[in-house]
């Protein structure tokens, strides 16, 4: 009979200490990703003064929101300025079109792509994901051209049809992947029941998209209100998105520079995408999962 090693259990004490040093390193790290936004805020809520006399770290002796008051309505360093007031609701005109149209467009996509067979699909499907890795700048020239022939260059509904393009490619994926996981006995059972194209993806699809379609509004929110090279490319004056606005405020060299408006500013155009994370950030990552397993 062959003995058995002895093997120590591990201690109670070294599982404490364990999770004790992995509960520190979290938080380290949890810190050092949050500085930043720390410092953005604690500046913004000082004034010029103490920014120019105090710590960057430290906490604001006074409390004040004139700062996030000028950023969001103008009127910097006596100087009249626009705020960001009208190109935060420019954003809101432009993101919010933009995630529905491109979402459903990459649903329906998807559904055909994932779950009706036909010449050429996987040959369509590809050439939409190697979209997905077009840089943006390629497309500016095409994108310009296309606009004006359109006659909607410069204009927020120009905006728009530039996301839902750009966009369709990673709706389609994401969309695609999620329906090859839904069984073909469904869509066979529909058809013997006399159900049709639309009819199928509106009473049985769709309704059981709703992990990927949080994904995707995440995702294609996200992307458009932070971009900067289209909006910056394809808008003008009284057009312009949120992030537009940041870099001019800025960027701005009229008078002293005042920090405390830039990180109000900054805070203020950064608003809708960390609530959506914070809101939705849960059923963000249950939708990455969700399909993984095909059956």
């Amino acid at each position: 009979m062959t003995d058995i090693p002895f093997q120590p259990r591990r201690s109670n004490t070294s599982r404490l200490f364990l999770r004790v040093l992995l509960y520190v390193l979290i938080a380290l790290f949890a810190l050092y990703y949050l500085m930043p936004l720390f410092v953005m805020l604690t500046t913004s809520l000082k004034s010029l003064e103490e920014i120019r006399t105090g710590s960057l770290i430290a906490l604001p002796r006074d409390i004040t929101f004139e700062p996030w008051q000028k950023a969001w309505s103008g009127a910097c360093s006596g100087v009249t300025c626009e705020g960001l007031r009208p190109y935060f609701w420019n954003s809101v005109l432009l993101a919010v079109p933009a995630v529905l149209i491109s979402t459903l467009l990459g649903a329906i996509n998807g559904y055909v792509i994932a779950q009706w067979r036909f010449k050429g699909a996987n040959l369509i499907f590809s050439a939409m994901l190697f979209g997905c890795f077009i840089p943006f700048q390629v497309v500016l020239l095409p994108m310009a051209r296309v606009l004006g022939i359109m006659d909607i260059a410069g204009t927020i509904s120009g905006l728009i049809f530039v996301h839902v393009v750009y966009g369709i490619g990673f709706t389609t994926l994401f969309f695609r992947n999620y329906y090859v996981t839904i069984p073909q006995e469904l869509v066979k059972a529909a058809k013997v029941d006399g159900a049709g194209f639309f009819r199928i993806f509106w009473a049985i699809f769709l309704p059981l998209s709703l992990p990927i379609i949080v994904v995707t509004v995440i995702w294609q929110f996200t992307q458009i209100w932070n971009d900067f090279l289209f909006g910056v490319s394809f808008s003008q004056a009284g057009t312009q998105p949120i992030t537009v606005a940041l870099n001019n405020i800025v960027n701005s060299t009229t008078g002293v520079k005042e920090y405390n408006v830039d990180m109000a500013a900054a805070i203020i155009a950064a608003l809708p995408t960390l609530l959506v994370y914070v809101v939705a950030g849960k059923y963000f990552i249950r939708g990455l999962t969700a399909g993984s397993v095909k059956g």
